[in-house]
């Protein structure tokens, strides 16, 4: 069977709590529960991880190898800082694609750039949580194709 990893890093354990007029009421809970049906409608199997720390992310990533057909990633802030997290998805055969539910290029300038982008697979960025499903329809239909 195929298999989606939905990863996100710092601070989205706290989505529905944290900064709503920014991010919105829907909680990560929400996410992980609306994907897994979606996934599930085409055949597959969703596997979730979140972590606060680097590491953990850049072990998680690493093992996606020879697992998924794809990732869906909210990096949080390290989309901005990480360059360890960068060279992970840049070693990677599994494609990957960069979510984020506000627009980080309507926000502060420092969250402008991503050190992610130019390595992933794409970039979903400012539709909210909606982004995490276009993001896995985006494996799921392609994979559809063949």
């Amino acid at each position: 069977m195929k298999r989606l990893l939905l990863l996100n890093g710092p601070n989205l354990n706290r989505l529905g709590k944290r900064e709503p007029s920014i991010y919105g009421s829907t909680t990560l809970d929400d996410v992980h529960a609306e994907i897994k049906e979606l996934t599930a409608a085409y055949g597959w199997e969703l596997d979730t991880f979140q972590s606060n720390h680097e590491g953990e992310l850049i072990d998680c990533l690493q093992d996606a190898e020879d697992k998924y057909q794809g990732v869906v990633f909210n990096p949080g802030a390290y989309t901005h800082t990480s360059i360890a997290i960068r060279d992970a998805i840049s070693g990677l055969d599994v494609p990957v694609i960069e979510v984020h539910i506000s627009n980080i290029h309507q926000r502060e300038a420092f969250r402008h750039h991503s050190m992610l982008a130019p390595v992933c697979y794409g970039q979903v960025v400012g539709l909210g949580t909606t982004g995490y499903r276009l993001a896995a329809l985006a494996f799921l239909e392609e994979n559809k194709k063949g």
